[in-house]
């Protein structure tokens, strides 16, 4: 899918955030700079907006690992593991223990080698100028049919 704009982009997240589930995985793919993030923050943001919340500032987890955000009765969990060099540091940070009770939203997932139900990978690609982004949806269980649903 091309993706000319931050507007389109946000109505893809639209449409993504109202099949999120508890339990749900969401792993975001591609090179520094290509819209992880901003989609992320269109993620949570169009979350809070249906949950009558006020948008608040989404950043990127680089440094922290992990932001939270509490939506009412969803708990988004936003990682990014750019910084992460070994597969086991992984295990240290206890991901997937409360899997059921949170929607999980990772950059930079390529140590992960759990096997994953309801996950839904989005691959990011520069197009061919600077505002255009190709992405790819492969999705698992759930989320196999999305590209078809958007």
């Amino acid at each position: 899918m091309i993706v000319k704009s931050l507007d389109h982009l946000n109505s893809i997240s639209v449409k993504i955030s109202k099949k999120l589930e508890k339990g749900d995985i969401i792993f975001l793919i591609g090179e520094i700079g290509v819209g992880k993030t901003t989609f992320t923050r269109h993620l949570i943001n169009n979350l809070q907006k249906q949950k009558g919340l006020k948008e608040t500032e989404v950043l990127s987890p680089t440094f922290n690992l992990l932001y939270e955000y509490d939506i009412k009765d969803l708990k988004i969990m936003h990682y990014d593991f750019y910084r992460i060099n070994k597969a086991d540091e992984l295990d240290n940070l206890g991901i997937f223990s409360d899997r059921l009770n949170a929607i999980k939203v990772i950059e930079w997932p390529d140590l992960i080698k759990t096997p994953i139900k309801n996950k839904l990978e989005i691959h990011f690609e520069y197009g061919q100028n600077d505002n255009v982004r190709n992405i790819k949806f492969v999705g698992f269980e759930k989320w196999a049919n999305l590209e078809y649903e958007i």
